[in-house]
């Protein structure tokens, strides 16, 4: 049986946001956002976004915020590694 695509990106962000879960709300929303922007592909994000309009998509309340909105607050990730295209890293969480 194939593993259903939208349910791994849920699982992904839950994950994300399970880590992010001890900064206070803002910040926490501020990383998750900024994690899922540096280390996913566009196509990641909108195909999460457009699943998650869909009622019992699972996806933890923190991360669908993040997915939403533009964060005001400061993420809790150091610079380095917001961005590691910029860097030369290359990294991406697609799998």
């Amino acid at each position: 049986m194939t593993a259903d695509p939208n349910q791994k990106l849920v699982r992904m962000a839950n994950q994300i946001a399970t880590f992010f879960r001890s900064y206070p709300e803002d910040e926490a929303v501020a990383g998750i956002h900024k994690h899922i922007v540096a280390f996913w592909t566009p196509k990641m994000r909108d195909q999460l976004v457009a699943y998650c309009t869909q009622e019992d998509h699972g996806l933890d309340p923190l991360a669908l915020t993040a997915l939403t909105i533009i964060p005001k607050a400061k993420s809790p990730i150091r610079a380095a590694t917001t961005d590691p295209h910029e860097i030369g890293m290359g990294a991406s969480d697609a799998g």
